[in-house]
């Protein structure tokens, strides 16, 4: 996934996560990345399987969908202006969602590794703080130097 393009979009609101994922949907079409199936498919997914998480001080939705409606592997991180109230993964209730991070994987196994690393790292406040206040031009970086980077290389930069 390290040679996965990172989409990035702050200063936006949505009036709800459907409007949210709507965005998402019509900015990867445009952008190439997926096929045009994907829209409906991220809707879909997310009506069956939430994708709200409460983290410790804040939440994060990573709507995704299956790699069948993928051209090539990309991250679409948005930071609303507002938080968006997405429902939760493992519950019945709500997150207000600071961040969305858009997983578009090409073949399934890469979902399950990215999902992995990506709670790995959301686990670290400074990190997810981090990508709540960056200027919105040193987003992507940030996020593949904590995301893409393997542990060895990371250790041997510090």
């Amino acid at each position: 996934m390290h040679n996965c393009q990172v989409f990035v979009k702050t200063g936006i609101a949505f009036e709800d996560y459907h409007e949210a994922l709507t965005h998402i949907g019509e900015s990867m079409v445009q952008a190439g990345v997926v096929q045009t199936s994907y829209p409906q498919a991220l809707l879909i997914r997310e009506a069956e399987f939430p994708t709200g998480i409460q983290l410790e001080h804040h939440a994060v939705a990573i709507p995704h969908c299956e790699a069948m409606h993928a051209r090539t592997p990309s991250i679409y991180l948005i930071r609303p202006d507002a938080p968006v109230e997405f429902f939760q993964a493992d519950d019945e209730g709500t997150v207000a969602a600071s961040l969305i991070i858009a997983l578009i994987v090409t073949h399934p196994s890469e979902q399950l590794v990215l999902l992995r690393k990506l709670f790995s790292q959301l686990q670290e406040p400074t990190f997810y703080e981090s990508l709540l206040t960056v200027p919105e031009d040193q987003l992507a970086e940030l996020f593949k130097q904590h995301v893409f980077v393997p542990a060895q290389e990371k250790a041997a930069a510090v």
